[in-house]
C-alpha cells in the first residue's frame, strides 16, 4: 500500500480541483481497499468482518470499534505479524527512544481519558499521507508574502510541546530536529512561561507551533510587551479555544493562525479555514456525526460523538472508530470555498488552571502541562487533577500497579512541576476516589477551580 510523497501531493491537488465528487470517489475507493486489506492481514478484523459480505463497502454496515477493543486485541490487530504489544509497550516506556523507529515504524502514544491508553504505529504510507496533508494545510493558510517572510527568516521554527513521552508532537519534533537541527527550537510545556518567553525572544521564530492553550498565554505576553516576536504563522494543535481567542492571538502577533483538529488515531483529520471552520480531509478519512446510539445526526445538529476512519494506515487499521468528541457539521457550503466538509468541535475546550502565587500574582498553567507530566508515568491508567482551591489540587488515580508505589512518583513529579513554577506552597492531596467519568464515559483530566470572585 505504498505511495510516494510527490504523487500524493499531486493527487491531493487534483482532489480539491475535482470538488466533492472527486473527493467522495477517492474516499469510497480507499475505504474499500482498507477494509479488504484489514480482512486479509489483521486476524482481529477478519473475525470482526466475518459476516460482512464481500464487494462494495457501505460504511454504515461496518461494526464500530473503540480504543479499548483494539488495544485489547493489539497482537491480532496489527497487520505486521512480527509486531507485539509487549515489545511496543517496552519501547513506549523508554523516553530516550522518542522519535526512533520501532520495527521500522513510527510509534506514538495517547492518554487514557476514555480509560485506555493507546499505542499507535504508522507505516511509511501513513507518514507520507500525513506530510502531504500538512502541505495542503500550509498552502491554504499562507500567502505568497507569508512564504517570503518564512524564507527570509531562514525557516526558524519553535515548538512548545510535551516532552518525556512518545506523544505525537514529541515524535514529530524529533523527526524535524534530525532534518533541521539549528533551525528548530524545542521548548517544554513544563517550563515557566517567563523562560519560554525569553527563549522565543532570543530565537525569533518565523513559525511557531504551540498547543492552543500555550498560544493563548503567549498572546497575552505579546500584548503586554514581554514577548516581542513576529512569526508568519502560528500552527495550533491539541486543544480547542473559545472562537474569539483565535482572533486575539492573530491580532497579538499580526500573523496567520492555523488550527487543526486531529487525533493520534487519524493525525491528518482536519484543518481550519479563515472563517473558523475545520475542514475534514475526507479523501483520506471518513467521519460520521452520531448520537448516543450511534445513529446519524442531521447536519447542523450537535452530535454525541464522532466515528472516524483512517484510510492511509494499513499497519493498524482504524475503521469506524468512536473518537468520543462532540461535533457539528455545517449544513451548507463554507464561505471559504473549500469542497471539504466543514465541522466545529464542541468537546475540546481548553481548561486553564490558575494558581494564586506567593507574590499575589496569578500563575496560569495550561492543561497540557499536566497531561505531559502524568501520561508517561508507568502504572497510571487514568488520572484526574482537580483544583480544589487557588492553592490546592487533589489527584485521583486509577492504577494498574501497586498504588503505594505509583503515588510517590506522581507526587514527586507534581511537586517538582509546581516548584519550577514558583508554586511550592500549593498543597497536593491524594484522592481515594477514582477519576469521575462524564455521561459520555470519558474522564475530564483537568478540572480547574472556579472561584466566585477574582483570585486574591
Amino acid at each position: 500500500m505504498g505511495e510516494n510523497l510527490l504523487g500524493l501531493v499531486l493527487d491531493n491537488r487534483r482532489a480539491r480541483k475535482e470538488g466533492s465528487e472527486g473527493i467522495l470517489r477517492r474516499q469510497r475507493e480507499r475505504l474499500g481497499a482498507m477494509v479488504a486489506f484489514a480482512r486479509a492481514n489483521s486476524p482481529l478484523y477478519r473475525r470482526l468482518y466475518a459476516d460482512i459480505p464481500q464487494g462494495p463497502v457501505r460504511l454504515e454496515n461496518l461494526p464500530i470499534t473503540t480504543k479499548k477493543w483494539l488495544m485489547s486485541g493489539f497482537d491480532d490487530w496489527v497487520t505486521d505479524r512480527t509486531v507485539t504489544f509487549s515489545d511496543a509497550q517496552v519501547f513506549a516506556e523508554d523516553p530516550d527512544k522518542v522519535g526512533e523507529k520501532f520495527h521500522g515504524y513510527t510509534l506514538a502514544t495517547t492518554s487514557g481519558t476514555s480509560g485506555t491508553k493507546g499505542i499507535f504505529l504508522y507505516d511509511n504510507r501513513a507518514m507520507a499521507v500525513t506530510q502531504s496533508i500538512a502541505l495542503r494545510m500550509l498552502t491554504s493558510w499562507l500567502s505568497f508574502g507569508d512564504f517570503v517572510k518564512i524564507i527570509a527568516g531562514s525557516g526558524r521554527m519553535a515548538m512548545v510541546m510535551a516532552k518525556g513521552g512518545h506523544f505525537a508532537s514529541a515524535v514529530a519534533a524529533a523527526a524535524l530536529k534530525r532534518r533541521r537541527n539549528d533551525k528548530l527550537l524545542q521548548l517544554s510545556v513544563h517550563d515557566p512561561i517567563r523562560e519560554i518567553v525569553a527563549a522565543l525572544n532570543e530565537f525569533q521564530p518565523v513559525l511557531l507551533a504551540p498547543y492552543a492553550s500555550i498560544a493563548a498565554l503567549l498572546a497575552t505576553e505579546q500584548e503586554q510587551g514581554r514577548l516581542h516576536i513576529r512569526p508568519a504563522l502560528l500552527a495550533l494543535a491539541a486543544e480547542g479555544l473559545a472562537p474569539e481567542e483565535y482572533g486575539r492571538i492573530a491580532r497579538a502577533f499580526n500573523a496567520k493562525v492555523g488550527n487543526s483538529y486531529a487525533s493520534t488515531e487519524v493525525p491528518f483529520l482536519s484543518f481550519s479555514c479563515a472563517h473558523g471552520w475545520l475542514h475534514v480531509n475526507s479523501d483520506w478519512a471518513t467521519f460520521e456525526a452520531v448520537d448516543a446510539s450511534h445513529r446519524p445526526v442531521p447536519k447542523g445538529q450537535v452530535s454525541h460523538t464522532v466515528l472516524v476512519s483512517n484510510l492511509a494506515n494499513g499497519l493498524q487499521p482504524v475503521l469506524r472508530y468512536d473518537l468520543g468528541d462532540s461535533i457539528v457539521e455545517r449544513p451548507d457550503a463554507c464561505p471559504c470555498g473549500s469542497p471539504f466538509p466543514a465541522i466545529r468541535v464542541q468537546g475540546r475546550a481548553s481548561d486553564l488552571v490558575r494558581f494564586a502565587g506567593r507574590d499575589g500574582q496569578t500563575v496560569t498553567m495550561p492543561p497540557m502541562v499536566f497531561y505531559a507530566l502524568l501520561d508517561p508515568v508507568p502504572g497510571v491508567d487514568l488520572y484526574q487533577v482537580v483544583q480544589t482551591a487557588p492553592d490546592a489540587v487533589r489527584v485521583r488515580l486509577k492504577v494498574s500497579g501497586t498504588p503505594d508505589t505509583v503515588w510517590p512518583r506522581v507526587e514527586a513529579d507534581m511537586r517538582a512541576l509546581l516548584e519550577r513554577q514558583g508554586l511550592d506552597h500549593v498543597k497536593i492531596e491524594r484522592g481515594d476516589e477514582p477519576p469521575e467519568q462524564t455521561q459520555g464515559g470519558k474522564v475530564r483530566p483537568i478540572i480547574p477551580f472556579e472561584p466566585k470572585g477574582p483570585i486574591l
